[in-house]
């Protein structure tokens, strides 16, 4: 018998570095799971990508259970990094916030094609292509 679920919880957490301050503790907390549990199995499942942000999908159960999936980090925070940028133009559109390659937004494309609603890499490269648009970023 499956179990049934509760909710789903999404969170953008640092990887290898979760804690139960916010916004995992209350998150967590107001369904009554065992917080530094999935704390420690997220911090283990993510060590090896320290400082980058990861969405995490919990899926909570009405027995107080809980699976998690992590996914790849956001498009903008791939781009960021490489670009070798700390934040997007602040001006986008009238203020340039740096440069990415062809072969950058491919790349980036390829690694989160999974997440994607994309057929194929030529309509993934795009929609990375937007998001560093969007960002103030241009795609040389």
């Amino acid at each position: 018998m499956a179990k049934k679920i509760k909710t789903i919880i999404k969170l953008n957490i640092s990887g290898g570095e979760a804690t139960p301050a916010p916004p995992v503790g209350p998150a967590l907390g107001q369904h009554g799971l065992p917080i530094m549990e999935f704390v420690k199995a997220f911090n283990d499942k993510t060590a090896d990508q320290k400082g980058t942000i990861i969405p995490a999908v919990i899926t909570v159960y009405e027995d107080r259970t809980f699976s998690f999936i992590t996914k790849k980090p956001p498009v903008a925070e791939m781009i960021k990094k490489a670009a070798g940028l700390e934040k997007g133009s602040q001006k986008p559109g009238r203020e340039s916030g740096g440069t990415l390659s062809k072969a950058q937004v491919e790349e980036i494309a390829k690694a989160k094609m999974e997440d994607l609603n994309a057929n194929d890499l030529e309509a993934a490269a795009k929609i990375v292509e937007g998001a560093a648009r969007s960002m103030g970023i241009q795609v040389k």
